[in-house]
């Protein structure tokens, strides 16, 4: 069963109704660092590459890159999650004010280090090796009180409440538990998945976990979309979760909920890389929701969304004028006619 698409009126309404919400991502915030060069030999000291430095730029990551989506789209954004006392945290915090993302939900933590991811690639942009900067136990004590005390001030007045787990110690039961009393006031409760914590999102009003996540969580092979029906119903039952969307690369997307139940085909035109893609779909899903999309609609929209960006290099954001490019292409114009006299 495919899910039917989004009629272009009711997608032209829906993206148009995007802006203005406010959203509280609370999550794993990250730096993704790129180090870019050209290769054209083999180290004669081992058999490596040999990188010669072309250029070096930063963008936001993980949560950070959610929350970058969500602006990019219209939203008011709330980001709670933990940095380090470094250069690192001044970055992204720059970063992230340049996006229009405030820093009043990010808690210091001293005795670990602003995530860092740095790859470095060549100029065909095909990577070489990949440096991570972080200490991934989950944050307790003063930390992670605080970080329940940033959700319960900060989350009040959210449309949505979204949770990005990277397994970098941001999402504890502590914290879950404070997102799930959000949670009561009655607004939705998404979760962009890893499978160890599958416990903690007991409750969560939908879930996205990727093709290799629903397989892990579920034991069971997906290969047909029969395949991924199966999954994503043992998925709800075992994340004990009202909805799953599960994320199938080139195969699409397979939607399981309480409504609606369908495959939403892939729409990708090119691909340039996948990195982020996920945050982009969580995102754009959160939205559409806060924007009065049923779960169906807002998965359909999400999949185009995150056609756009896979068409883009490293951590990406779509934009409105995009994703209605994308929804509802203008028709061509005629060419002029011209007089052969």
């Amino acid at each position: 069963m495919t899910l039917p698409a989004l009629a272009p009126e009711r997608a032209r309404d829906l993206v148009d109704r995007l802006r203005g919400h406010r959203v509280l991502v609370v999550g794993d915030v990250m730096l993704d660092r790129f180090i870019v060069g050209r290769v054209t030999r083999i180290s004669p000291e081992a058999p490596v590459p040999v990188v010669h430095f072309q250029s070096e730029f930063t963008r936001l990551g993980g949560a950070a890159n959610v929350a970058h989506n969500l602006a990019a789209l219209g939203a008011e954004v709330i980001l709670v999650g933990v940095v380090g006392d470094d250069a690192g945290a001044e970055r992204l915090t720059r970063q992230l004010r340049d996006s229009g993302i405030g820093d009043a939900g990010l808690v210091v933590d001293a005795g670990r280090p602003t995530v860092e991811k740095v790859r470095i690639v060549t100029d065909r942009n095909q990577q070489v090796a990949r440096v991570d900067y972080e200490q991934d136990a989950d944050v307790g004590g003063d930390v992670e009180r605080e970080l329940q005390q940033r959700l319960a001030q900060l989350g009040g007045r959210a449309s949505v409440l979204l949770v990005s787990d990277y397994l970098k110690g941001t999402i504890t039961d502590g914290v879950m538990a404070a997102a799930r009393t959000l949670q009561q006031t009655g607004v939705p409760l998404l979760v962009d998945p890893k499978i160890p914590h599958l416990d903690r999102y007991a409750g969560a009003t939908l879930v996205t976990p990727n093709h290799h996540e629903a397989e892990s969580a579920t034991h069971r092979r997906i290969r047909s979309d029969e395949d991924a029906r199966q999954a994503a119903l043992a998925f709800r039952t075992r994340a004990r979760c009202d909805a799953v969307l599960i994320t199938r690369g080139e195969s699409g997307m397979w939607l399981s909920s309480p409504d609606s139940e369908g495959a939403i085909p892939a729409v990708a035109r090119e691909v340039a890389d996948v990195t982020g893609a996920g945050d982009t779909v969580v995102a754009t899903l959160a939205l559409a929701l806060a924007a009065g999309a049923t779960q169906a609609e807002a998965a359909v929209l999400a999949n185009q969304a995150a056609g756009i960006v896979v068409g883009k290099f490293g951590p990406a954001t779509v934009t409105i004028a995009e994703l209605l490019d994308r929804v509802s292409p203008s028709p061509p114009q005629p060419s002029a006619s011209r007089s052969l006299v």
